[in-house]
């Protein structure tokens, strides 16, 4: 599959860091800081003394050999873990010793490189559940069906398809996510996570599973989608095609730490990206 259509002509600009945004972020506040993120597990350290720096719209790719630390990043940055060292900012907030919820609320959302859907749960249900920050009626308005809790219940629903419009599933709303093929089920967990209403949206191997058709698709949405809601999403995934094809600034961990930043054509070009992809590829054949 060609990627040449959706070559971002973004250009990036040095921060005063070591970090580079898109010319159109500069002058905003970056949507996530993380400085001198590490973990240890039992004196292993997993990820190493990683600084991150992404903006308001950027769309940003997190890439490296299998084992290299990406999907540990993640769960640093969603709180699944807490950090052994370092910070994590979201919007300017530290997430110092903030929860999973806490740092959602805050504005960051997720997927998973295991599809967790509620299976017996219909597609709409499943939109719904992350848009649970947005409930605006009480306990006693849901309890005795008041005005209020119908209102809300109509402006969900509204909501739910309107963002599942986004996929073109909203004559899927009433099927159950277990029956739904693959790559629709891969898409209906961006749909949720967009239902959280996030600023940094972070995408697991989305298009993991997906033939190249699919791919494609999903560069067009993940371009869109960031269009449309005017966030950063912040990608993890092995289809070089699609990261070298939409990603305006892209970081390359091995061993746990940042090896190299920059664009998609400095990073085909670093010597030390090449060298940790080729010498992972080497051990495999040995």
């Amino acid at each position: 599959m060609s990627s040449s259509k959706f070559k971002p002509d973004t250009k990036m600009v040095p921060v005063p860091s070591t970090s580079i945004v898109p010319e159109r972020d500069v002058g905003k506040r970056p949507v996530l800081e993380a400085r001198h993120l590490g973990i240890e597990f039992g004196g292993l350290k997993a990820v190493d003394d990683v600084n991150l720096m992404i903006g308001q719209t950027e769309i940003c790719g997190l890439i490296g050999p299998n084992g290299a630390g990406k999907t540990t990043v993640f769960n640093l940055l969603t709180k699944v873990y807490q950090p052994t060292t370092g910070t994590v900012m979201i919007n300017g907030k530290d997430t110092a010793g903030m929860s999973t919820i806490q740092a959602n609320r805050l504005g960051i959302a997720r997927t998973f490189q295991n599809i967790r859907l509620f299976g017996n749960m219909t597609v709409e249900e499943n939109v719904r559940i992350g848009l649970h920050n947005q409930i605006r009626y009480g306990m006693v308005s849901g309890i005795f069906r008041l005005p209020t809790y119908w209102q809300g219940e109509k402006k969900q629903h509204a909501q739910a398809l309107d963002l599942l419009s986004i996929f073109d599933m909203q004559h899927m709303a009433d099927v159950k996510a277990g029956s739904l093929p693959y790559g629709a089920q891969r898409r209906l967990e961006i749909v949720r996570a967009l239902a959280t209403n996030p600023k940094l949206l972070l995408l697991d191997e989305p298009a993991a599973g997906m033939n190249p058709h699919e791919t494609e698709e999903l560069m067009e949405n993940i371009i869109k989608i960031r269009d449309k809601f005017q966030i950063a999403v912040l990608l993890i995934e092995h289809d070089m095609n699609l990261v070298m094809g939409i990603c305006e600034g892209i970081c390359v961990l091995n061993y746990g730490r940042i090896i190299a930043k920059g664009t998609a054509q400095e990073i085909q070009q670093n010597p030390a990206v090449i060298e940790a992809y080729l010498g992972k590829q080497k051990e495999a054949e040995g």
